[in-house]
């Protein structure tokens, strides 16, 4: 129900600007934990948010949440200034 919920959505976070346009520290995988609670109402643990690194610049990423082991929604971040 979760994935039906939140797959090929789009969760919008906003990030403090810091020098050169980059992000002043980084995106979490708990910031994207509570942007998909806040958006969609979908409670998601921060530990089964997929990231090879953090999220340091503005722009769209493509995010995979796994949910079980055979259950993957993927889910795209957008974070704005």
């Amino acid at each position: 129900a979760v994935k039906k919920t939140i797959e090929g959505k789009t969760v919008v976070l906003k990030g403090k600007a810091g020098e050169n346009g980059r992000l002043f520290g980084s995106i979490t995988s708990k910031e994207i934990s509570d942007g998909i609670k806040e958006t969609f109402g979908a409670d998601v643990d921060k530990k089964k948010i997929v990231m090879k690194d953090p999220i340091k610049n503005f722009g769209t990423y493509a995010i995979d949440v796994k949910l079980y082991p055979a259950i993957v929604a993927k889910i795209t971040v957008s974070v704005t200034e």
